[in-house]
């Protein structure tokens, strides 16, 4: 795993620190994370972009259309 990747787990909400979307990361996301959102729950929003959901169920990655950033789904 490179260091601009991110493990991102239903878990992350409860979390104090916010992480940013960016087209520099790459989101593991589990079905607990479903429906999927781009930004998600625990992301920081001062900057970002309207909430897209990504229908990540059928083909297991997506990637959002306005940042950039991969989720893939970890079965």
């Amino acid at each position: 795993m490179t260091a601009s990747e991110i493990t991102v787990q239903s878990t992350l909400s409860s979390q104090l620190h916010k992480i940013q979307a960016s087209k520099e990361h790459c989101y593991e996301v589990t079905r607990a994370d479903l429906p999927l959102s781009c930004p998600m729950p625990a992301m920081e929003l001062w900057n970002s972009h309207p909430r897209v959901y990504l229908p990540i169920e059928d083909t297991g990655q997506e990637q959002c259309p306005y940042c950039g950033a991969v989720y893939t789904l970890k079965d």
